[in-house]
């Protein structure tokens, strides 16, 4: 098992060596917008998913060779605050680099002292808070039956109240969903609430499972900024996503992969032997380059192939000029 990837290129944390120390799809949320599927396991309970002592080992491999970079995150293919040992895994990264240490969260678990006391530890705290209303919370995060969003709300004011270093709230924007003038005049109030140092606006920019699910323009981010920004607190708009770096050789071994086969993202790490998020984040950047990569479905389940024309094409020995 796989528990680091990286370091990527991330929107938000410069080059950030990921850290997963949940299984894939493990969550307290089944969120409309995830581009990695569907929830295998919905849970609110905290256990020693994966053995710190398997985290360690790969985090102290990394480290041997020095290697820059501008933030440890814990984040990956779960809710990362389902870990129990998370804090214990914070400190001893700590310990072996100078860096600082993000954790992304669905703020779900905030409500949970051990949780809290767990973040305490990090650097910069990621949550996200994408509804106002316990129906729009439903309907884009799906949660476990057992949460909240009063819960979280309170959950993300205590983590306020206790935390030391930065929040920094994320809003998911789903066209339709959660993006009309009262539910932003909603979220606008809760922010004043809860008083993050920054709060970021994205939209799908990944392809997610769902169908339907639609991303804001630009355009239409920046008026959700305005009227979010009313209040004093500070509103930014994430850049699109830039180009991702792939070696040559690595996509190059991807594309043949997807020549003679449909891979699941699944297939595609394991051939890999990387993390599934950096497998997404390859084939993301073949599509980026045109390079004849195309999604499927069969079963409920989401394929990435070589278009039959690219397949083609190439065993003519046809170039691109």
């Amino acid at each position: 098992m796989k528990t680091i990837y990286g370091p990527v290129l991330s929107r938000r944390l410069g080059r950030s060596l990921g850290v997963d120390v949940v299984p894939y799809k493990t969550c307290s949320f089944d969120c409309i917008y995830c581009q990695l599927g569907r929830t295998t396991l919905k849970t609110v309970e905290r256990r020693e998913y994966v053995p710190k002592s398997l985290v360690l080992r790969e985090l102290e491999e990394f480290f041997k060779d020095g290697e820059d970079i501008d933030f440890v995150t814990f984040s990956g293919s779960g809710e990362p605050t389902l870990n129990s040992k998370l804090g214990e895994l914070i400190e001893a990264t700590k310990g072996l680099t100078d860096a600082p240490v993000a954790v992304i969260t669905n703020s779900s678990l905030l409500s949970d002292d051990g949780v809290l006391h767990d973040l305490r530890k990090a650097d910069v705290i990621l949550p996200s808070l994408d509804a106002a209303t316990q129906e729009t919370f439903e309907r884009v995060n799906r949660p476990h039956e057992s949460l909240t969003l009063r819960g979280i709300i309170e959950g993300l004011k205590k983590l306020r109240a206790t935390f030391e270093g930065e929040i920094w709230l994320e809003i998911m924007l789903v066209r339709g969903v959660n993006d009309g003038s009262e539910e932003l005049r909603a979220l606008s109030e809760l922010l004043e609430e809860i008083k993050p140092e920054r709060v970021q606006l994205n939209t799908v920019v990944r392809p997610p499972q769902e169908g339907g699910v639609e991303a804001l323009s630009f355009e239409e981010l920046e008026n959700v900024r305005r009227t979010l920004s009313t209040r004093g607190v500070s509103v930014e708009v994430l850049p699109e996503r830039g180009e991702l770096g792939v070696s040559a050789a690595r996509a190059e071994e991807l594309l043949e992969l997807l020549r003679r086969r449909p891979c699941t993202l699944e297939d595609v790490a394991e051939t890999l032997g990387v993390h599934i998020n950096e497998a997404l984040k390859c084939v993301e950047a073949l599509k980026a380059k045109a390079e004849g990569v195309t999604e499927m479905w069969h079963g409920g389940r989401r394929y990435f192939v070589v278009a039959a024309t690219d397949r083609r094409r190439r065993r003519r020995g046809g170039g691109d000029g």
